[in-house]
């Protein structure tokens, strides 16, 4: 027979543990003796030595109540290796992440999108095109991640081409201009043309039900007024045409 310190010092836990699994039902708590301690036998050091292992392993002390009142072991210890094994991968990519951030990359931005935006600067975009594209995509990956990429991607696509490069590039320059300057309107006949051109009737839209889309057009039109006109000139042009009434 065992006291409490006995138990704990045989089977290499502390007593704190040992009442906590008492107080879980983990381990039947004994009946005092005469003199008020309680005594453990073999038999209970068996089953404490049960739970320490599991504990060990890694097993929640409410999955290891529920194992200990009958559950099939093997199926529920392969569930609760899954379960480890989908921590142990999202503490990974924590650490990765965490690793990104020692080494300045403070952007949750995906690594090719980091890689497009530390690519403007060498193509001719201002500091404030680099900034405001950096800042719209963060909400883009934020908000809508299963359509992101596709976006990204095709966006990416048009600085590829010399043409739209050079329309892009324009378009970062008429930032500060006068919204009525002729300019701003040439480049908005420009515009309209090479997204037919690229599209055809077929104009794309992305995230249809979605207030992102107006959100990040929005922050765009925000920092120039230029930029605003822009945008009301290529929505009045881009416009579906209404189908003609019936004769």
């Amino acid at each position: 027979m065992l006291t409490i310190g006995q138990l704990a010092g045989y089977v290499g836990v502390t007593t704190k543990a040992i009442r906590v699994y008492h107080a879980k039902g983990l381990l039947p708590e004994p009946e005092r003796d005469a003199s008020g301690y309680r005594r453990y036998r073999a038999a209970d050091a068996v089953e404490l030595i049960k739970i320490r292992t599991l504990a060990e392993a890694g097993v929640p002390l409410a999955r290891i109540r529920e194992l200990r009142s009958g559950e099939e072991l093997a199926p529920a210890l392969r569930r609760i290796d899954e379960d480890l094994t989908a921590r142990i991968d999202a503490l990974q990519a924590t650490r990765e992440r965490l690793h990104r951030l020692a080494a300045g990359r403070l952007s949750p931005l995906p690594d090719e999108v980091v890689t497009h935006l530390a690519e403007l600067r060498g193509l001719g975009f201002s500091r404030r095109w680099v900034t405001l594209q950096s800042d719209l995509w963060l909400l883009v990956f934020a908000t809508h991640p299963e359509t992101a990429h596709r976006n990204f991607r095709d966006q990416a696509a048009m600085l590829t081409d010399p043409a739209l490069l050079a329309l892009v590039l324009e378009y970062d320059r008429v930032h500060d201009l006068d919204p009525h300057d002729p300019r701003v309107e040439a480049l908005a006949a420009k515009l309209v043309a090479a997204t037919r051109a690229r599209y055809g009737a077929q104009l794309p839209s992305y995230d249809q039900g979605s207030a992102i889309p107006a959100l990040v057009q929005g922050a765009v039109n925000a920092s120039s007024s230029a930029w605003r006109r822009l945008d009301a000139l290529l929505r009045e042009d881009l416009r579906p045409a209404k189908p003609a009434p019936p004769s």
